[in-house]
């Protein structure tokens, strides 16, 4: 039971996890507010503002600086970490989701001209668009972690 009491007491471990769900639920109000329409998937999917995956990653390696020091090989670890998943929010993911969209769109044209009969297809069968993230989305995913971790790691939250 110790354990369990020590990994929720993680300042590190619970700056990430909380940068997570604060920039999930973000994500979710401002699609709900845009949209005017709940999408549950947007909870936990990817792709969208704020960066989930850049907000968990800067928190992490915020946390590891305030809480191991910026000579730490922890640090330099979860440093490195954040520039990898950041580079590939913005690059690779980024551009697959801009493939997707593209196919997707020369899919339904296709249907449309009669060429290709994609009714047996449910909409859970076609590429999903929002994968990567903007350069502001990204930005915004980092201030999230920077401010949830020092909040949490210098003691500013219980």
């Amino acid at each position: 039971m110790r354990y369990l009491y020590e990994l929720f007491h993680n300042p590190i471990l619970m700056s990430a996890v909380s940068a997570w769900f604060v920039a999930q639920v973000m994500k979710s109000i401002l699609h709900t507010v845009l949209t005017r329409n709940f999408v549950a998937e947007r909870l936990i999917g990817t792709g969208g503002m704020p960066s989930s995956h850049s907000a968990t990653v800067t928190a992490l390696a915020t946390a590891v600086f305030i809480k191991c020091g910026p000579d730490s090989v922890d640090f330099a670890l979860a440093a490195s970490l954040a520039i990898i998943v950041m580079y590939d929010a913005l690059g690779i993911r980024r551009q697959a989701g801009k493939h997707a969209q593209v196919l997707n769109e020369m899919m339904d044209t296709m249907e449309r001209m009669d060429q290709i009969d994609w009714s047996n297809l449910s909409p859970d069968d076609r590429l999903k668009e929002f994968l990567g993230h903007t350069p502001l989305q990204v930005i915004v995913g980092i201030i999230i972690g920077v401010f949830l971790a020092c909040l949490m790691c210098l003691k500013v939250l219980p």
